[in-house]
């Protein structure tokens, strides 16, 4: 079986070193072997795992949830489907919540931005800075 030293990881995963490092103290991905020298060396499974890692976290997973979603891939026998469809559901509602929120922001950035003529005059009569002090 042929091992992978972190550089190639890296590449392969189009990740950086310390994202690794950091990824094996977190638990994600297994400490890998260690060469005579020292080089840690990981095995084909860690390109999935950190795959699986990057993808969940572009959907917008945050660590300790992806922790969850991994559990739950290892205990596959243990686990079932509706477990790992909760935690979808739970984290698509959450992103709702937050479209929902920027949507209220931009709005209200909008509505000040357009009411500030933008020109020379003194911040003392900035609308925006005066909409952002008021109380």
């Amino acid at each position: 079986m042929g091992y992978l030293r972190i550089g190639e990881l890296s590449k392969r995963t189009e990740t950086n070193n310390e994202t690794l490092r950091f990824y094996e103290t977190k638990g994600l991905i297994d400490a890998p072997r260690r060469s005579d020298a020292g080089y840690r060396l990981y095995t084909a499974d860690a390109v999935e795992r950190v795959n699986f890692i990057i993808r969940a976290k572009r959907m917008g997973f945050s660590l300790k949830e992806i922790t969850e979603l991994l559990s739950l891939q290892v205990e596959e026998s243990d686990s079932t489907c509706g477990e790992v469809k909760q935690l979808a559901e739970t984290k698509l509602a959450d992103i709702e919540l937050k479209i929902i929120e920027l949507e209220k922001m931009r709005d209200a950035l909008q509505q000040i931005t357009v009411a500030c003529c933008g020109g020379e005059e003194s911040t003392v009569h900035c609308t925006i800075l005066n909409a952002l002090a008021a109380h």
